[in-house]
């Protein structure tokens, strides 16, 4: 079960975040462990790992980037630790980015950051699961790993 059904939500990137609280609220009511401390032992076990599964999907379907990695892995389009080859010319970017960190970098990146977006809106708006198109995601997925290149540098710039 994937954590779209987990929550009975459509896989999609726009989905209603304020019924993924409400339904995971219920479902830890139900399951919680603390509910099950005089059941038996597998009972227990199973109240705890569905408990686990909610926790973790709520903590991926809360966030944009985890929701997208989670969507492409789902479609087969992503891999735990893939070496995803960036475009050479948005790396000669990165690269002259890398070299002037300074007080305007944050600002760049937040410019950049809009472009990259305002190019795969239209996926995440508009995507539905029973008629998705790998074109669409393949241009997701590349703005997924753009994205985490840029957090990267800002991350190198606050720390």
């Amino acid at each position: 079960m994937n954590y779209f059904e987990l929550f009975d939500l459509p896989v999609s990137f726009n989905f209603d975040r304020r019924k993924l609280a409400l339904k995971y609220f219920e479902m830890q009511k139900k399951y919680h462990p603390d509910f099950f401390v005089n059941a038996s032992e597998q009972e227990k076990e199973e109240a705890l790992e569905i408990s686990t599964q909610l926790n973790k999907a709520l903590k991926i379907l809360k966030n944009e980037d985890e929701t997208i990695k989670y969507v492409l892995q789902l479609k087969g389009l992503l891999e735990e630790e893939e070496k995803y080859k960036l475009p050479p010319d948005f790396l000669m970017e990165m690269m002259e980015l890398n070299e002037e960190l300074d007080n305007n970098t944050a600002k760049k990146i937040e410019a950049l950051e809009a472009d990259l977006y305002s190019e795969v809106k239209p996926v995440l708006e508009n995507y539905i699961d029973t008629n998705y198109n790998t074109p669409g995601l393949l241009k997701l997925k590349e703005y997924y790993y753009k994205k985490k290149y840029l957090h990267r540098i800002l991350d190198r710039l606050n720390g």
